[in-house]
């Protein structure tokens, strides 16, 4: 019978340490070197895209407490002093509290009527399945697409034959249908990431569809809401073309038609300090309302990615 014999283990070399497995040196580390690369390239990048966002902001700001010879002597220093008259003078001689009131009620009421009958529209669109429903939904998607250059003509008759014509509320119910578009189409997609277990439940207890939607489903909808609110509040704020086009009443008039009368009236005066307030005060509510309800923003965005 043969045997088979098993070769003695060398001894090892004093200092060395026996590897059983070779094993290549890890690609971690070179990972970790390409990721800070990338990590610095994105931050630099940021830092550069916010000083180009901020610097703008902060000089206008400056700039609106200035004189009109600070202004063209030196328009990168800081004011000597705080001229709190160019804020005043925009707000009554200019007229920009009645601009801004008019803008208040506008965007207000279409604002309002927007999130209600976009959100009532989402939630059939999302939960209920109809004959007609994803025609219906495709007609709302492909009112995104249309340009508002093309609707201006047709959309001054049907405003001027309804009587209309250069009044606030006809101006909410233009607004209204010109963001009712991208509010079904955004909430459509966020009402179908909620779950139905509590809709189901609401039913079983007797809930009508009415109460169920307005008393479980809407607040579940919040962070949704306060995005596309958020939205429709930056783009109902600074329309112009359509008040151009629908609103010529000087009394009437909305915070982006004054603004250009402003920087018209203004230029010929001089008074270049009255309309960088007055720009100032067009931008800080926008911005004050971001700021507030940025982390709503963010959720509501990515609400439907992270269920």
């Amino acid at each position: 019978m043969k045997t088979t014999e098993t070769p003695a283990p060398l001894p090892a070399e004093s200092g060395a340490t026996v590897s059983k497995v070779d094993v290549p040196a890890p690609e971690s580390a070179r990972r970790r070197k390409e990721g800070g690369v990338l990590n610095v390239f994105s931050h630099g990048v940021l830092i550069i895209w916010a000083i180009m966002v901020v610097l703008p902001l902060l000089w206008a700001v400056m700039t609106s407490f200035k004189s009109d010879s600070s202004i063209f002597g030196s328009p990168w220093s800081l004011p000597d002093s705080l001229h709190f008259g160019n804020w005043s003078r925009a707000w009554t001689q200019a007229n920009m509290s009645d601009y801004f009131l008019n803008t208040v009620l506008v965007v207000g009421g279409s604002l309002i009527g927007t999130l209600v009958l976009g959100s009532m529209a989402a939630y059939v669109l999302a939960r209920f399945d109809f004959p007609g429903n994803r025609f219906i939904y495709y007609l709302f998607v492909g009112g995104m697409s249309f340009p508002i250059m093309l609707a201006l003509v047709p959309l001054f008759y049907v405003v001027n034959n309804m009587g209309l014509l250069n009044t606030i509320h006809g101006l909410i119910l233009v607004y209204i249908a010109y963001s009712l578009p991208f509010t079904v189409f955004f909430l459509t997609a966020f009402f179908r990431t909620l779950p139905t277990s509590v809709a189901e439940a609401a039913f079983v207890d007797g809930a009508s569809h009415t109460r169920t939607f307005f008393q479980i489903m809407l607040p579940m909808a919040k962070p949704g809401l306060i995005s596309v609110g958020i939205f429709n509040f930056l783009g109902q704020w600074n329309q112009y073309m359509l008040p151009t086009v629908l609103n010529t009443d000087p009394d009437k008039k909305v915070l982006t038609q004054g603004l250009v009368q402003l920087a018209v009236s203004q230029g010929y005066k001089g008074d270049w300090s009255g309309l960088f307030a007055g720009l100032v005060m067009a931008m800080l509510p926008v911005l004050a309302a971001y700021i507030i309800f940025q982390r709503q923003v963010v959720q509501g965005l990515t609400a439907g990615a992270l269920k």
